[in-house]
């Protein structure tokens, strides 16, 4: 027995040996740390296997990245020239892209599924109850910009007959059919562009529409490929805010089958390039078709021709594909919003729906009763995106990474990240605060 004792005891110490040499060499594999059991019901958020597919979870990041904001690319273009807003946007991609990169690193670490508890791993109570605002605000202040274009009567509908039943799905992966259906719709839109680059002329003598006249100035049809002037500097918050995705990315992270940083980067990866080429075409074409500063690219088409089939139907596409956004941009709202208020209770259907309906009935109230709502969270915009971006995912890295000291590589470059975003909130705040002093609208369409 005494023999027994001792073979037992040395197979424990060598299973605990082999589990630590696993890790060491393997780090992927402690992404998600195993949360304790009490016998009870496991936690909201860790009560499910992930199941989702890669392809799933790249329609549902990039539906995440994409907005409306893409219709104001051409005139963005207009105030860069072509070369300088390729750069740009490259250059905002793989920021984009390594912003992913520190958030799913500080993720790793410690083994957090939600965004809100990497704030709260970061810096206490207020780092979680901030991170939650900000995801919450920025959330619903994009939704209404983007959302509702046709009417009270028909937001109701909308949100009852199509964004409710889909923003009751329990997890972000069953998106994914919608969400793909609404990358189709924005595709289409794409295709739609470009034909029209060689269907309509420039100038617009061919036209009878009174309007379409005005829509050149003074002939100018020739493409500029450097173009500075004083709405240069507002182009750079435009695209800097295109690539917004980061709420979504920890949600699509958890469900994702076999998750790992490298699987979940490629995602992103793939995402932003998927939306680096929509954007850039669509900017392309839409300027190459008119040259002008029009902000808002389908207004202008129809302004050529106010009853083009081509162009009605593309209108709907977009209004689909952007209804169609909506549920996966209010998933982390309500993950938030469980995080602060029953971060330990289990998963229950009473509690899910009620978060979503009250989510809706908000939204539906500030649009309907509140016309000037969008200076408002505009402000909010203007915070909470760099915010997203830049500011807390540096913020996290360097003080949640611990095995890198201050003055490492890594731990710099995550600073000088963290500035920009500072530099970049500065910028939108000295902006808004322009068009008001001013009384114009010299942004031309955002994220």
């Amino acid at each position: 027995g005494e023999l027994k004792m001792n073979l037992k005891g040395k197979c424990e110490h060598c299973n605990i040996i082999k589990i630590f040499f696993s890790r060491e060499e393997s780090p992927e594999q402690e992404e998600f740390l195993p949360h304790k059991s009490d016998g009870g019901k496991p936690p909201q958020f860790t009560d499910f296997e992930g199941k989702t597919s890669f392809g799933m979870s790249v329609f549902n990041l990039s539906n995440a990245i994409m907005g409306s904001g893409i219709l104001g690319l051409s005139y963005a273009m207009s105030n860069t020239g072509i070369i300088l807003f390729l750069i740009l946007l490259t250059c905002i991609a793989v920021m984009s892209s390594y912003s992913v990169h520190l958030l799913l690193r500080s993720a790793g670490v410690v083994g957090i599924r939600a965004y809100e508890q990497l704030g709260k791993r970061a810096f206490g109570h207020p780092g979680k109850i901030l991170a939650a605002l900000v995801i919450t605000m920025h959330n619903i202040g994009g939704k209404l910009d983007e959302w509702f274009l046709n009417g009270n009567y028909l937001i109701i509908i909308v949100s009852i007959l199509i964004i409710l039943p889909l923003a009751l799905m329990r997890q972000l992966g069953y998106l994914g059919y919608t969400s793909g259906f609404s990358l189709t719709c924005m595709v289409f839109f794409l295709i739609s562009v470009i034909y029209k680059k060689f269907n309509i002329p420039c100038p617009f003598d061919g036209f009878t529409n009174h309007t379409a006249e005005n829509i050149s100035i003074d002939g100018e049809c020739e493409a500029k490929y450097f173009t500075m002037n004083q709405q240069t500097a507002y182009t750079v918050p435009i695209l800097a805010f295109a690539f917004v995705c980061h709420p979504e990315v920890l949600p699509i992270y958890t469900e994702l089958r076999n998750p790992t940083k490298r699987r979940m980067q490629a995602i992103a990866n793939v995402s932003i390039l998927g939306m680096f080429v929509m954007y850039l075409l669509t900017a392309i074409f839409g300027y190459l078709t008119f040259y002008c500063k029009h902000s808002e690219l389908l207004h202008t088409y129809s302004k050529v021709d106010p009853l083009d089939t081509l162009i009605l139907c593309v209108r709907v596409a977009v209004l689909v594909a952007v209804t169609l956004t909506v549920p996966v941009v209010l998933f982390p709202i309500r993950r938030a919003l469980l995080q602060l208020l029953f971060p330990d209770k289990p998963f229950h259907w009473v509690r899910h729906i009620s978060i979503a309906l009250c989510l809706l009935f908000v939204v539906n109230l500030l649009v309907i009763c509140v016309p000037n709502i969008r200076d408002i969270f505009g402000i909010i915009g203007a915070t909470s995106a760099p915010s997203l971006i830049f500011i807390l995912p540096g913020l996290f890295y360097i003080r949640i990474v611990s095995s890198e000291p201050l003055n490492s590589r890594p731990k710099i470059q995550a600073a000088c990240f963290t500035a920009l975003g500072f530099i970049f909130m500065s910028m939108s705040m000295t902006f808004i605060t322009l068009d008001w002093v001013y009384g114009e609208n010299r942004s031309g369409g955002g994220h």
